[in-house]
């Protein structure tokens, strides 16, 4: 098989046995220094960026800015974010974004669904110039996202566990 984007940009990975469908043993790899939960392998930044640089660095790494789809996922990473090495980022990116106010639409076209969103008390604000979300370390769980401006954050990026 050819390799993916992901499999060619890192020497070093972290595999875990599964127990697959049936009866058949597999690995379910992430790169190292990415954290893993469920299919999805999770990058967290040191360096800051803005947004669109940010969703860049992701593709150029074979992810995409995390979409997230589920409250246990959104629980993970808020976890991760919460217990991640010095120096502590304090707000990630994720894949949501408004190209205009109320208008959120995440990175891979997943429809934008409100009853699964996680936003802080009276966010989001509707404020023109907050078009990018990101997760705020030190807000109430799980509802810690807000919408700022896509000025230099930390971010967060996702890609499918590579399976061996």
């Amino acid at each position: 098989e050819q390799p993916t984007a992901l499999q060619q940009q890192f020497p070093e990975w972290k595999c875990d046995s599964t127990m697959a469908q049936g009866t058949d043993w597999g690995w379910t790899c992430c790169p190292k220094g990415w954290k893993k939960f469920q299919r999805s392998c999770y990058f967290l930044s040191q360096d800051k960026m803005r947004w669109t640089e940010s969703k860049q660095n992701c593709s150029g790494m074979g992810s995409q800015l995390v979409v997230i789809n589920s409250r246990a996922e959104q629980n993970f990473l808020s976890g991760q974010i919460r217990q991640s090495n010095e120096p502590k980022p304090d707000n990630l990116y994720i894949g949501l974004t408004a190209a205009k106010v109320g208008h959120w639409q995440w990175v891979d076209k997943t429809p934008y669904d409100v009853s699964a969103a996680f936003w802080q008390p009276g966010k989001p604000s509707n404020s023109p110039d907050e078009r990018c979300v990101i997760i705020h370390r030190d807000s109430e769980l799980p509802s810690n996202w807000n919408n700022v401006k896509c000025l230099m954050h930390h971010r967060i990026c996702e890609a499918a566990v590579v399976t061996v």
